[in-house]
């Protein structure tokens, strides 16, 4: 049966920003139930305490967001447990070894497929449930990678790109009927994500949870920019010239 509360569904259930995002929602009362989506979903207690820490009722599902195939099955369990989910939040995502991208086609293809092909598939399949239904809210996380695509990160870049311009559209596709998307470009997070990859923090960075604020409180809006500033920036950097734009370190 639904619930009597709002369901925030997290595709990503282990993500830094879409833990954090879910408890800012709970703590404003726009989630009752939270339910985290990912692999491993019987591994989630450090996520699972701190929605319940934020007042949140939290449920798991195992979910690979690679397993295109499979994900109109979740979707189906979570709709019959706890209805069609009031907000979805699409988190997922790998940021791949650029490097290693240059020589192994197979790679470079595996971090397209996570962050472009099966978020493609999953936010057209959570769009036609919630058009269906006439309302709901889905939060999309980009990146400022995607803007312009560098030569230090171009894989993930490219896939950010694609992502953005599917985000963009959907999001026009969805005016009028009741659904709205939120597209957030963050600019480098200081997270687990990047830690594990040895990444060094760049100009502009900012937390997991300073990403989830500024996400919670531009919700509604159609785009999120973190922090703020970066979209003055881009907007410069959009018209360096090629040669200008090649050099820069990343």
């Amino acid at each position: 049966m639904p619930s009597p509360s709002p369901v925030v569904l997290v595709l990503g259930g282990r993500s830094e920003i879409g833990v954090a995002l879910a408890c800012r929602l709970a703590g404003t009362g726009r989630a009752g139930t939270v339910v985290l989506a990912a692999r491993r979903a019987h591994d989630l207690a450090d996520e699972t305490a701190a929605l319940r820490a934020a007042g949140a009722r939290v449920a798991a599902v195992e979910f690979d967001a690679d397993d295109v195939a499979g994900q109109p099955a979740v979707l189906d369990a979570v709709e019959a447990e706890h209805g069609v989910p009031d907000t979805v939040v699409v988190a997922f995502g790998v940021l791949g070894d650029q490097a290693r991208a240059e020589r192994d086609a197979a790679h470079a293809v595996a971090v397209v497929h996570t962050d472009y092909v099966a978020q493609v598939a999953v936010l057209t399949e959570v769009a036609a449930r919630l058009r269906a239904r006439g309302r709901g809210e889905i939060v999309v996380f980009s990146s400022v990678a995607g803007v312009r695509v560098r030569r230090a990160n171009y894989v993930y870049g490219s896939a950010k790109a694609g992502l953005d311009g599917f985000a963009s559209g959907l999001a026009d596709a969805l005016h009028g009927s009741g659904v709205h998307l939120t597209l957030v470009r963050p600019g480098f997070v200081i997270g687990r994500m990047t830690a594990d990859s040895g990444l060094s923090p760049a100009p502009l960075s900012s937390t997991p949870e300073q990403v989830a604020e500024a996400t919670a409180r531009g919700m509604g809006r159609d785009v999120v920019w973190v922090p703020g500033a970066l979209r003055l920036l881009f907007t410069a950097m959009r018209l360096l010239p090629r040669w200008a734009w090649r050099r820069l370190p990343r």
